[in-house]
Protein backbone atom coordinates (compact mmCIF):
# COMPACT_ATOMS: atom_id res chain seq x y z
CA UNK A 1 0.00 0.00 0.00
CA UNK A 2 1.32 3.51 -1.24
CA UNK A 3 2.26 5.93 2.23
CA UNK A 4 -0.70 8.17 3.00
CA UNK A 5 -0.11 12.43 1.77
CA UNK A 6 0.91 12.91 5.17
CA UNK A 7 4.18 14.02 6.97
CA UNK A 8 4.99 14.84 10.43
CA UNK A 9 7.44 18.08 11.44
CA UNK A 10 9.05 17.19 14.60
CA UNK A 11 10.65 20.25 15.78
CA UNK A 12 12.64 20.41 18.80
CA UNK A 13 11.02 17.74 20.59
CA UNK A 14 12.95 17.18 23.67
CA UNK A 15 12.55 13.79 24.15
CA UNK A 16 14.23 10.94 22.56
CA UNK A 17 11.54 8.67 23.41
CA UNK A 18 8.62 10.92 22.60
CA UNK A 19 10.36 10.96 18.58
CA UNK A 20 10.73 7.06 18.70
CA UNK A 21 6.85 6.35 19.77
CA UNK A 22 6.45 9.35 16.31
CA UNK A 23 8.30 7.24 14.21
CA UNK A 24 6.31 3.95 15.96
CA UNK A 25 3.18 6.07 14.91
CA UNK A 26 4.31 7.49 11.78
CA UNK A 27 4.96 3.62 10.49
CA UNK A 28 1.53 2.19 11.80
CA UNK A 29 -0.07 5.30 10.33
CA UNK A 30 1.35 4.83 6.88
CA UNK A 31 2.56 8.23 6.88
CA UNK A 32 4.86 9.55 3.87
CA UNK A 33 7.72 10.39 6.03
CA UNK A 34 9.39 11.81 9.09
CA UNK A 35 11.18 15.33 9.32
CA UNK A 36 13.09 15.95 12.23
CA UNK A 37 13.83 19.61 13.16
CA UNK A 38 15.93 21.41 15.50
CA UNK A 39 17.35 20.05 17.98
CA UNK A 40 15.32 16.88 17.87
CA UNK A 41 17.02 13.39 18.55
CA UNK A 42 17.32 11.63 15.43
CA UNK A 43 17.35 7.70 15.04
CA UNK A 44 21.01 7.54 16.24
CA UNK A 45 20.11 8.21 19.63
CA UNK A 46 19.26 5.02 22.16
CA UNK A 47 16.48 7.00 23.53
CA UNK A 48 14.17 7.14 20.11
CA UNK A 49 15.45 3.39 19.01
CA UNK A 50 14.56 2.20 22.45
CA UNK A 51 10.70 3.62 21.50
CA UNK A 52 10.49 3.10 18.28
CA UNK A 53 11.42 -0.35 17.81
CA UNK A 54 12.76 -0.55 14.14
CA UNK A 55 10.29 1.98 12.65
CA UNK A 56 13.04 4.23 12.31
CA UNK A 57 14.14 1.83 9.60
CA UNK A 58 10.78 1.60 7.92
CA UNK A 59 9.68 5.24 7.81
CA UNK A 60 11.98 7.56 5.65
CA UNK A 61 13.38 10.76 7.36
CA UNK A 62 15.65 13.44 7.34
CA UNK A 63 16.73 15.98 9.68
CA UNK A 64 17.63 19.41 9.09
CA UNK A 65 18.52 22.28 11.37
CA UNK A 66 16.47 24.92 10.75
CA UNK A 67 12.36 24.02 10.70
CA UNK A 68 11.90 27.04 8.18
CA UNK A 69 13.85 25.21 6.00
CA UNK A 70 11.73 22.32 6.19
CA UNK A 71 8.77 24.34 5.65
CA UNK A 72 9.85 25.71 2.89
CA UNK A 73 10.72 22.68 0.88
CA UNK A 74 7.92 20.74 2.05
CA UNK A 75 6.19 23.76 0.62
CA UNK A 76 7.95 23.77 -2.62
CA UNK A 77 7.17 19.96 -3.03
CA UNK A 78 3.47 20.49 -2.57
CA UNK A 79 2.43 20.30 0.89
CA UNK A 80 0.16 21.83 2.87
CA UNK A 81 1.75 23.77 5.92
CA UNK A 82 -0.56 22.64 9.43
CA UNK A 83 1.05 23.26 12.73
CA UNK A 84 -0.82 20.74 15.56
CA UNK A 85 -1.52 23.54 18.00
CA UNK A 86 -4.57 24.42 20.67
CA UNK A 87 -5.49 27.66 19.09
CA UNK A 88 -9.38 29.09 19.11
CA UNK A 89 -8.92 28.86 15.05
CA UNK A 90 -7.79 24.99 15.07
CA UNK A 91 -10.00 22.71 13.36
CA UNK A 92 -10.73 19.06 13.86
CA UNK A 93 -8.98 15.94 11.59
CA UNK A 94 -12.35 15.48 10.41
CA UNK A 95 -12.68 19.09 9.28
CA UNK A 96 -9.49 19.37 7.53
CA UNK A 97 -10.26 20.54 3.98
CA UNK A 98 -9.65 17.76 1.57
CA UNK A 99 -7.43 20.53 -0.90
CA UNK A 100 -4.94 20.42 2.26
CA UNK A 101 -3.87 16.93 0.95
CA UNK A 102 -1.01 16.70 1.38
CA UNK A 103 -0.31 17.58 4.16
CA UNK A 104 2.83 18.31 6.58
CA UNK A 105 1.54 18.50 10.04
CA UNK A 106 4.26 20.81 12.44
CA UNK A 107 4.59 19.52 16.18
CA UNK A 108 6.39 21.88 18.67
CA UNK A 109 8.21 21.57 21.86
CA UNK A 110 6.62 20.02 25.05
CA UNK A 111 6.16 23.02 26.99
CA UNK A 112 6.42 25.77 24.14
CA UNK A 113 4.33 24.31 21.55
CA UNK A 114 4.80 25.11 17.93
CA UNK A 115 6.72 28.96 17.78
CA UNK A 116 4.83 31.76 16.68
CA UNK A 117 7.32 32.28 13.81
CA UNK A 118 6.54 28.78 12.54
CA UNK A 119 2.84 29.11 13.01
CA UNK A 120 2.48 32.42 11.12
CA UNK A 121 4.19 29.86 8.46
CA UNK A 122 1.21 27.51 8.45
CA UNK A 123 -1.54 27.32 6.04
CA UNK A 124 -4.40 26.06 9.14
CA UNK A 125 -3.87 25.14 12.49
CA UNK A 126 -5.04 21.21 13.52
CA UNK A 127 -6.59 21.18 17.05
CA UNK A 128 -7.98 18.21 18.92
CA UNK A 129 -11.12 19.01 21.52
CA UNK A 130 -9.58 19.23 24.79
CA UNK A 131 -12.19 18.47 27.83
CA UNK A 132 -10.15 17.52 30.74
CA UNK A 133 -8.32 20.04 33.93
CA UNK A 134 -5.42 19.83 32.16
CA UNK A 135 -5.93 20.57 28.71
CA UNK A 136 -3.08 19.02 27.40
CA UNK A 137 -1.33 16.14 25.50
CA UNK A 138 2.12 14.92 25.58
CA UNK A 139 3.26 15.43 22.30
CA UNK A 140 3.58 11.77 21.06
CA UNK A 141 0.33 11.20 21.95
CA UNK A 142 -1.72 14.05 20.65
CA UNK A 143 0.21 13.36 17.37
CA UNK A 144 -1.34 9.63 17.42
CA UNK A 145 -4.39 10.99 17.63
CA UNK A 146 -4.10 13.63 15.12
CA UNK A 147 -2.13 11.71 12.73
CA UNK A 148 -4.98 8.68 13.02
CA UNK A 149 -7.51 11.44 12.60
CA UNK A 150 -5.89 12.58 9.29
CA UNK A 151 -5.51 9.67 7.78
CA UNK A 152 -8.99 8.57 8.02
CA UNK A 153 -9.81 12.19 6.52
CA UNK A 154 -7.08 11.70 3.50
CA UNK A 155 -8.47 8.36 2.92
CA UNK A 156 -12.72 9.49 2.96
CA UNK A 157 -11.94 12.47 0.66
CA UNK A 158 -8.95 10.73 -1.72
CA UNK A 159 -11.06 7.92 -2.15
CA UNK A 160 -8.35 4.95 -0.43
CA UNK A 161 -11.05 3.62 2.34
Amino acid sequence: MPPHPLVVVAHDIRSAHNVGSIFRTADCAGLAGVVLAGFTATPDHRGVAKTALGAEDAVPWRHVEDVHTAVADLRAEGYTIAALERMPEAVEPPSVPASAFPLALVLGNEVHGVPADVLAEADLVVGLPQYGVKASLNVSVAFGVAAYGLVARARAVLGSG
